[in-house]
């Protein structure tokens, strides 16, 4: 990787990008959100991000889990995209309405999965342990509180997850691959069904990889 601003170099490990300090808020574990789009913003391609990535991006990815201590995702970027069992130590808190799973699949079988979904949810028992928190939709501010010994958290998609984060001012740090495609479409973009928001954010590290990608970081100033 190279590293275009804010300090050039032609030499940037994906270690050394993704493993910047990061503090845990005194109410909150810090937020940062990963996500790949196309140069024209299309954040899926034939209904999953896959085709969207490459080499680098997949390890920045690897990389910016390593540095989290729970995975945030909606039920259908797990089905999508195909989450399985997670390294050691890391939990996968995947976001659901109806909780219709193949809890024996290696993602819920790891026994690191946790459901989030609205405390009125009608669900039965389930073999997994499961977080409630809002009325009619998940209210992720109050999910993250269920989270208390966990200092960060990385939320993977989908769009409509990224806009209920957005709604509620609860990401601290972007971190948005661009793609070098050219996709059309109407898909979603990063942030989707979320209500007009204007929560400035701070350009902090752009990088770029020998595929084209473009790596960026945006933070709350």
């Amino acid at each position: 990787m190279r590293r275009l601003f804010p300090h050039p170099t032609d030499h940037l490990t994906v270690e050394e990008y993704c493993g910047i300090p990061r503090q845990r808020l005194p109410h909150r574990p810090h937020v940062m959100l990963c996500m790949v789009a196309s140069v024209d913003g299309a954040t899926v391609v034939d209904g999953n991000s896959r085709a969207l990535g490459g080499p680098t991006d997949q390890q920045v990815l690897l990389g910016l889990r390593r540095h989290a201590d729970v995975i945030l995702v909606g039920a259908s970027t797990v089905r999508a995209d195909g989450y399985g069992a997670p390294r050691p130590g890391l939990r996968i808190a995947v976001v659901s309405r109806r909780c219709d799973f193949d809890f024996d699949q290696p993602l819920w079988a790891s026994g690191q999965a946790v459901l989030v979904v609205p405390a009125d949810a009608a669900i039965g028992e389930l073999p997994v342990p499961v977080v409630r928190a809002g009325t009619g939709t998940v209210d992720l501010a109050d999910a993250l509180t269920h989270f208390h010994d966990a200092h960060v958290v990385q939320a993977e998609g989908g769009p409509t997850i990224n806009g209920l984060l957005a709604a509620a001012d609860l990401l601290d740090e972007v971190n948005l691959t661009v793609s070098p495609l050219l996709v059309g479409g109407d898909g979603p973009r990063v942030v989707h069904h979320a209500p007009p928001v204007r929560h400035r954010l701070h350009l902090s590290e752009v990088c770029e990889a020998d595929d084209g990608f473009l790596f960026t970081r945006y933070t709350r100033r």
